[in-house]
Order: structure tokens, then C-alpha cells, then sequence
């Protein structure tokens, strides 16, 4: 077989560009921002996060755009249906349900958000605490939180209820009591994963003290999960609220909440459907959206599904 000769002039230089070949052609982008960019692309959670704002605007809005009031009642137009008057129908008092719906929101939205902030700032100081220190205060400290969770919700908003009296007050305290737990416990684990890392052993060696240490690097580096447990957080605090006004030890009238309203409903539920229809839709769809917000920001801040 012939072999071909390579020549010299078969070839061209096409040289090196130095600057080019070091340029960085991906934009920097910090762990927030590339989180916010992920999530953008999950339509279905951009959409559930616009519900949620609608509903927190309606929430202060909605009362004002009807000329009535939450304790507004009119014996001449009880049991309305909806009409162009009363856009969600009356009640057996005659009191518009838009707007109650609306007022009910915001306490209800309020209870949720109240809740939840407590039971995360909770949690976080106590979990990472208890798993910074490990040993016998991890220990201690956990099985504290198995007692606190033996016992039934239910029964700490009863023995409230006697000790402070019915309200919302004692709705906010008796959730936070005894949902803290699951995010101390979250907290916990992160921590024990993550004081295990170089700059912790780091800022030890700077000299840096346990309160600095959990502070500043273990919590800001466990704040994904903690993010997305709270808006878990949310809903499950909005359901709480809900069902104990239905049971009738929440929300006491003339103030509405949306589990107070549906207690309301179900009473002329064979003959007038829509009075229970309008505020277990919103509940729905506020728990819904929640929960759909929630599963889009674990996928945009779980860091191993970074493109």
C-alpha cells in the first residue's frame, strides 16, 4: 500500500487566542439567583405563586371593593343566592359572603403566616442547638420534642382554650406549641451533616464561638429545606385553623375565618350548597398553590439538579 507523505504546507496555523480561551462565556450566578432562575422555569409553580399574591391582595382589597361590611347584616335579603348585588350570595343573617370570605382570608392567611414564622424560628434555634452540641443534650433535647408530639394537637388547644379563653391568640399559641418539632428536627439533621465541613472546622480554628458558628455558617447553609418546610408550613397551619372553627373552638363570630364560614355552610348545605362552596374552594386552592410553590422550590434549590 502506498503511503502518502505529510507535508508541511497540507497545514494551517490557526493560532491561539489567550483571552478568548479564559473568557467565561456562562454568566456568575449566586446560589439565590440560579434557584430564582430554576423555579421561573417551572410554570406550574410561577403560576401557583401569582394565585397565592391574588389572594393575599383580595384579602385586603376584597372587603373594600363592596359597600358592605363583615357584620353587616340585612334580615331582608337572608339566604341570598349569588346575584350581581351579592356577587357570593347572603347568609341566614343576611351579611354579604364575599366579603366575609375576603375578611375571613386575611385572618386565616394571617393565623397561617404568624404560625408557621414562629414554629421556623423555633425549630431552627433548637435544632441547631441541639445538633451542633450532639452528645447528651442532642439527646435530651430530642426527646423532648417526642413528648411535645405525643401529645394530640387537639388536646393543647383545649387545655388552652380554658386556661386564655377562645381567639385567635390562643389559635397562634397552640399551634405553635406543638407544630415546632418537624422543623427542629430538619434543622438537626442538616446541621449534623454540615458541622462536619471544612469552614466549620475554619471558623473554629479563627476562633469563632458556637452562637457565631450556627449563625453564621450552619443555618444560612441549611436554608433551602428550611424555605421549603416553611411553605409547607403555611398551609398545614391554614388547615389547623380551619378545622378547629369548623369544630367551633377557633375563630369566634362576628369574625369569620374560612373554617368558621364552612362550620356556617354546612348547616343549610342541602338547601343553600353555595354558602360552604365559596370558602372551601379558597381553602382549596390556597392550600393547593401552597403546596405546588412548595415542590417547585425544592427542585430549583436542590443544588444536584444545577444545569
Amino acid at each position: 500500500m502506498e503511503q502518502v507523505g505529510l507535508e508541511k504546507d497540507m497545514f494551517e496555523v490557526v493560532g491561539k487566542d489567550l483571552e478568548s480561551a479564559e473568557a467565561i462565556i456562562r454568566p456568575s450566578l449566586t446560589y439565590w439567583a440560579d434557584a430564582w432562575r430554576r423555579l421561573k422555569e417551572n410554570k406550574l409553580a410561577i403560576i401557583a405563586l401569582v394565585v397565592l399574591a391574588l389572594v393575599v391582595i383580595m384579602a385586603f382589597v376584597g372587603p373594600m371593593i363592596r359597600p358592605f361590611t363583615y357584620d353587616q347584616q340585612d334580615f331582608t335579603k337572608i339566604n341570598q343566592e349569588p346575584s350581581s348585588e351579592h356577587w357570593f350570595g347572603t347568609d341566614a343573617l343576611g351579611r354579604d359572603i364575599f366579603v366575609r370570605c375576603w375578611s375571613g382570608a386575611k385572618i386565616s392567611l394571617f393565623i397561617g403566616m404568624v404560625s408557621a414564622i414562629i414554629n421556623v424560628t423555633i425549630g431552627i434555634i433548637y435544632g441547631g442547638i441541639s445538633g451542633y452540641l450532639g452528645g447528651y443534650v442532642d439527646i435530651i433535647m430530642m426527646r423532648i420534642v417526642e413528648i411535645i408530639y405525643s401529645i394530640p394537637e387537639l388536646l393543647w388547644v383545649i387545655l388552652l382554650m380554658v386556661v386564655l379563653g377562645p381567639g385567635l391568640k390562643t389559635i397562634i399559641i397552640a399551634i405553635s406549641i406543638s407544630g415546632w418539632g418537624g422543623m427542629a428536627r430538619l434543622v438537626r439533621g442538616q446541621v449534623l451533616q454540615l458541622k462536619q465541613m471544612e469552614f466549620v472546622l475554619a471558623a473554629k480554628t479563627l476562633g469563632a464561638d458556637t452562637s457565631r458558628i450556627i449563625a453564621k455558617h450552619l443555618i444560612p447553609n441549611a436554608m433551602g429545606p428550611i424555605i421549603i418546610n416553611l411553605t409547607f408550613q403555611v398551609p398545614g397551619a391554614i388547615f389547623t385553623e380551619a378545622f378547629l372553627s369548623y369544630i367551633g373552638l377557633g375563630i369566634q363570630p362576628p369574625l369569620a375565618s374560612w373554617g368558621s364560614l364552612a362550620q356556617e355552610g354546612t348547616l343549610m348545605l342541602l338547601i343553600k350548597p353555595y354558602q360552604m362552596f365559596f370558602p372551601a374552594l379558597l381553602i382549596s386552592i390556597t392550600m393547593l398553590a401552597f403546596n405546588i410553590l412548595g415542590d417547585g422550590l425544592r427542585d430549583s434549590l436542590d443544588p444536584r439538579l444545577r444545569k
